[in-house]
C-alpha cells in the first residue's frame, strides 16, 4: 500500500506544477490547462471508457454464460458438451499467455494480411491482394476491445469456476426448476447475484485494466489518438521534459475516471440486482403461455448467440497463439497463402548458441518475484491464522490496491522516488516493482486452497508433541504442494506479462520478453516478433507444467518408498 500512495503522492505533485528536476516549486494549475488543450483528449476518453466498460461488461457476460454452460444438465448429447470436462485445460495457455502475446497474435490473425484473410482467399473473398480495411487499431477501438475480452474472458470464467464451489449450484438449481424455472433463469435470477459477491474484485480489477492498458493498446488501439493511458506514456516518454507535468496532470485524470468508474460500474450492478428482485416480487413464475412462448424463444436465441461469441472467442484465443508459432517458423509467407511456402528454424537455433538478454531478465525476473511473492503470501496467511485472522477482509483491500490504481498513476512517482535514491534502471528495483503486481494474484490464488485446509491434521500432530515448526513444515504445506505452486506458476506468468514496470522502472535498461516483444510488434520482422511473443507464452505455460506435474511425481515417489 505504501509504494502505490508514495507513487500517486510524487505524480500529484508533478500534476499540480510542483516538481524539482525542472526547477518547479510552486503550486500551479498550468499542467491542467495544458492537459485540456492537447488535441484528441475528449477522444482518448471516449475510447478508454468503450474499450474498459465493454471488454469488462462482453467478458463477465460470457464468462458467465460459459459456467452456466457447465453446470447445465441436458439430455442431448453434442460436441461441445463432451469438451465440459476440458473447459480448464483449453482455457490455461490463453490464461498464461501474457496480454502483449495475445495483442500480437491477434494482430497477426485480424490484420488485412493476416492470417484469417489468408485462409478465406482468394476462394472466398477473391482477394489477390490484402485489403484496405483497417481491421487493427480501427478507429473506435473495437480490435482492441475485442483483444481484451479474449484475455480477460478465460480468467473470469475460471475464477467463476472456482468461486461456484462455495456455492451448492446443483441443489440450488434443482430446487429453482422444480418451480418452474427454466436453467437460465434460474442461473440468472439465483445463482448470478450470489455469485457476484463473490468475485466482485476480480471484476473491478478487468475493469481498471481494460480502461488503463497501455501494451494492448499500444499494438491493438487506434494510433493518433491513442486511449488515456497510451497517450499518457506518450508525454511521458517525450523528449520535451515540459509534458512531464501534463502527463503527470493526465495520469491523475486517468485514476479519477477509473474511480468514477468503479462508482458507475457497482451502481450498474445495484441497479441490476435490485431490478431482479423487484421481477421476481412481481411476477414470480406467473406468465401466460404465450408469454412464456416468447420468452422460451427469447432465451434460446439470447444462449445460441452467447454460445457463438463463447465459442469464436476461445478459439480466436487459441489460434492467436498458433499463428505466433507459425510466424516463428517461417521463412516465406507470401499473400494470400493460407500457409507458408517455405519453413525455417533459424531464429529458434538461435537461441542454442545465444540466448538474449531479454530471455535472462525475465526469468531472473520471474523467479525472483513470484519466490518472493509465495513466501510472503504464505507468511501473510500464517499470521493470520495464529493471530488475525478477523482481519483477512480488511487486509484484502490493501492487497489488491495496486490493481485497483491504474499503473502508470503511480509508477511515475516511484520511478521519481527510486531517482533520488540513485535506484532507477536496477534490476532490483525492477524485482520490487514486479513484486507489488505479483503478491495480490499468488496471495488471492493461494488463500482458498490455505482455508479450506482440514486443521484436523495439525491438530493431532500438535497432540503428539510435534512442534509447530514440524506442524507447519511438514504437514501443512506437504498437503498445500499442488496449490502452492499453481500460485507460483500464477506469479510467474504475471511477471513476465508486466510491461510498464519493466519499462518505467527499469528506466529502458532492463529488457524483457514483454518490452521486446511490444518494441518489436510496431514494424519488425514478423518471424522475430512470433519468436518473441511465442517465448512470451511458453515460459508461464511451462511454469503451469510444472506445478500440476511436479506433485504427482512427488506422490509417484512416496508411494514407491513406502
Amino acid at each position: 500500500m505504501a509504494p502505490v500512495l508514495v507513487g500517486l503522492g510524487e505524480t500529484l505533485w508533478a500534476a499540480f506544477g510542483i516538481l524539482q528536476a525542472l526547477g518547479r516549486y510552486s503550486f500551479s494549475l498550468a499542467a491542467w490547462h495544458r492537459l485540456f488543450e492537447l488535441p484528441g483528449l475528449i477522444t482518448s476518453l471516449r475510447l478508454s471508457l468503450v474499450s474498459g466498460f465493454g471488454a469488462t461488461f462482453l467478458s463477465l457476460i460470457l464468462a458467465l454464460s460459459g459456467s452456466a454452460w457447465v453446470y447445465q444438465n441436458s439430455q442431448k448429447k453434442s460436441f461441445l458438451s463432451q469438451l465440459k470436462p476440458f473447459v480448464k485445460p483449453i482455457l490455461v495457455p490463453i490464461l498464461a499467455a501474457p496480454h502483449a502475446a495475445i495483442a500480437i497474435g491477434l494482430a497477426f490473425l485480424l490484420a488485412p494480411s493476416g492470417w484469417l484473410a489468408r485462409l478465406f482467399s482468394p476462394w472466398l473473398t477473391a482477394w489477390e491482394l490484402p485489403p484496405n480495411l483497417a481491421t487493427v487499431q480501427d478507429l473506435w477501438g473495437l480490435s482492441l476491445l475485442f483483444g481484451l475480452v479474449i484475455k480477460e474472458l478465460p480468467f473470469l470464467w475460471l475464477v467463476i469456476l472456482v468461486a461456484l464451489k462455495q456455492i451448492d449450484v446443483s441443489r440450488q438449481l434443482t430446487l429453482a426448476q422444480s418451480m418452474g424455472y427454466s436453467h437460465t433463469s434460474a442461473w440468472c435470477r439465483v445463482i448470478a447475484p450470489q455469485l457476484y459477491q463473490l468475485i466482485r474484485l476480480p471484476v473491478l480489477v478487468v475493469l481498471v485494466y481494460s480502461l488503463s492498458t497501455v501494451d494492448m493498446a499500444q499494438m491493438l488501439g487506434p494510433n493518433n489518438p491513442p486511449t488515456l493511458a497510451l497517450a499518457t506514456m506518450r508525454w511521458y516518454n517525450d523528449t520535451n521534459l515540459q509534458l512531464l507535468l501534463p502527463a503527470s496532470a493526465a495520469a491523475v485524470l486517468l485514476g479519477i475516471l477509473i474511480a468514477v468508474s468503479i462508482l458507475l460500474w457497482e451502481l450498474g450492478v445495484h441497479m441490476v440486482i435490485h431490478l431482479n428482485k423487484v421481477l421476481i416480487q412481481a411476477r414470480g413464475r406467473g406468465q401466460s403461455v404465450g408469454d412464456a412462448s416468447k420468452l422460451r424463444v427469447v432465451t434460446s436465441t439470447l444462449t445460441g448467440v452467447l454460445t457463438t461469441a463463447l465459442t469464436i472467442t476461445v478459439i480466436l484465443g487459441l489460434l492467436s497463439l498458433v499463428v505466433l508459432a507459425v510466424w516463428s517458423m517461417t521463412w516465406r509467407w507470401s499473400f494470400p497463402d493460407a500457409l507458408p511456402t517455405s519453413w525455417s528454424f533459424s531464429y529458434w537455433l538461435q537461441l542454442t548458441t545465444h540466448v538474449p538478454l531479454a530471455l535472462k531478465h525475465s526469468l531472473i525476473m520471474a523467479f525472483f518475484s513470484s519466490g518472493l511473492a509465495l513466501t510472503l503470501s504464505i507468511a501473510w496467511l500464517e499470521v493470520q491464522d495464529r493471530y488475525g485472522g478477523h482481519l483477512y477482509r480488511l487486509t484484502l483491500w490493501f492487497i489488491y490496491l495496486p490493481l485497483l490504481v491504474p499503473q502508470i498513476a503511480f509508477l511515475y512517482g516511484l520511478k521519481v522516488g527510486f531517482l533520488r535514491l540513485g535506484l532507477n534502471g536496477s534490476m532490483v528495483t525492477v524485482i520490487w516493482a514486479h513484486l507489488l503486481f505479483v503478491f495480490p494474484y499468488t496471495m488471492l490464488s493461494l488463500v482458498d486452497s490455505w482455508r479450506a485446509l482440514d486443521q484436523r491434521y495439525l491438530h493431532v500432530a500438535s497432540s503428539l508433541g510435534r512442534s509447530w515448526w514440524h506442524c507447519f513444515w511438514r504437514i501443512k504445506l506437504s498437503l498445500l504442494i499442488r496449490p502452492l505452486l499453481l500460485a507460483w506458476a500464477i506469479g510467474v506468468a504475471v511477471s513476465i506479462s508486466q510491461y510498464l514496470p519493466t519499462l518505467m522502472i527499469g528506466a529502458g535498461r532492463v529488457e524483457s520478453l514483454t518490452t521486446e516483444a511490444v518494441s518489436l510488434a510496431s514494424g519488425a520482422d514478423r518471424r522475430l516478433v512470433g519468436v518473441y511473443g511465442l517465448l512470451q507464452a511458453l515460459v508461464p505455460l511451462l511454469a503451469y507444467t510444472v506445478a500440476l506435474l511436479l506433485p504427482r511425481l512427488m506422490a509417484l515417489k512416496k508411494q514407491e518408498n513406502y
